[in-house]
């Protein structure tokens, strides 16, 4: 099975901490590497977990709160100081390009490859990225400020040959492809030999959604259904859900509700206030309603 993991390298909130960085990850899925949001200290947080800059493909960025993007302009920048010549393409909401831009005439200047940005729709639930193997799409969500989540999707991969039953009824390796598309297999006598003997189901395709920051949306778990891994904010605890309301975040207990109306596998919570020294509080509210809920941290590696 291909990787499809995620990397944690910032999880912390707006107000700076010892303990966390603000929001970032890396999505690596079949050998591409995507960044979800770019808050400050993402390039350390990059080395650290031995990424190398010259992988990252694309960059899509939830909302225009500098706990989000701060850190966009320096990695820009060190793209630039380090060689890098293939187009960086960049997804975020209408209003950060022109401030991107600005930035980019006066601090990057002579780079030798472009940033593209993409104006993200954050209303709207639709693929905004794909090739052969994965779709990005967005999920609207709401904050104080345009803002939107993230679902990676695995595209379904070909059945794959059993190589003992293609030998048994000499099969040239010439027709693999074609048996795997569905053809049926006629021998030499004749005979046809269904498709469905000659090979078995791939796995499942996988998907991973990225929910930061959002109040609780009764209705996002109809985006989120049969997502694999969710990771959703949880800035505060059930005992200080009207602070939730008023800035727009979700209680570790709504993340949980959310993932259990979605049915996902598991839940990863993030995006912790820095009012709680030890975020175990917030596990714990979460699995009440959710059990097999984990909490992110920098470092971590998330298999999907």
């Amino acid at each position: 099975m291909e990787p499809f993991k995620v990397h944690i390298l910032g999880c912390g909130s707006a107000l700076p901490t010892l303990r966390h960085n603000p929001s970032s990850q890396v999505v690596e899925i079949r050998g591409k590497f995507f960044m979800v949001d770019c808050g400050e200290g993402t390039q350390t947080q990059l080395r650290r977990s031995k990424i190398k800059f010259t992988k990252i493909n694309a960059v899509f960025i939830s909302h225009a709160h500098g706990d989000h993007c701060f850190g966009l302009i320096g990695m820009i920048s060190t793209f630039g100081m380090l060689g890098r010549t293939a187009p960086l393409h960049v997804y975020a909401p209408a209003g950060l390009r022109e401030i991107m831009k600005k930035q980019i005439e006066y601090f990057c200047n002579g780079f030798e490859y472009e940033v593209i940005f993409h104006d993200v729709d954050t209303s709207a639930n639709k693929i905004i990225y794909e090739d052969r193997s994965l779709s990005v799409e967005t999920v609207p969500l709401s904050h104080r400020m345009p803002c939107s989540g993230y679902i990676f999707r695995e595209k379904p991969t070909l059945p794959h040959i059993l190589r003992d039953m293609a030998d048994y009824y000499n099969v040239p390796v010439s027709q693999f492809n074609n048996i795997k598309n569905g053809a049926d297999w006629i021998d030499n006598e004749g005979n046809i030999i269904p498709y469905t003997r000659l090979t078995k189901p791939s796995e499942p395709a996988r998907s991973y959604a990225y929910c930061s920051d959002t109040r609780y949306m009764p209705e996002l778990h109809e985006y989120l259904k049969g997502v694999n891994v969710l990771y959703h904010e949880s800035t505060y605890l059930n005992e200080d859900e009207g602070m939730a309301r008023q800035f727009f975040h979700s209680t570790a207990s709504q993340a949980a509700q959310v993932a259990s109306d979605a049915g996902v596998n598991t839940l990863v919570l993030g995006h912790y206030s820095a009012r709680y020294n030890d975020e175990s509080i917030l596990l714990s509210e979460a699995k009440e309603i959710f059990p097999n809920s984990i909490l992110s941290d920098e470092g971590l590696t998330i298999d999907i």
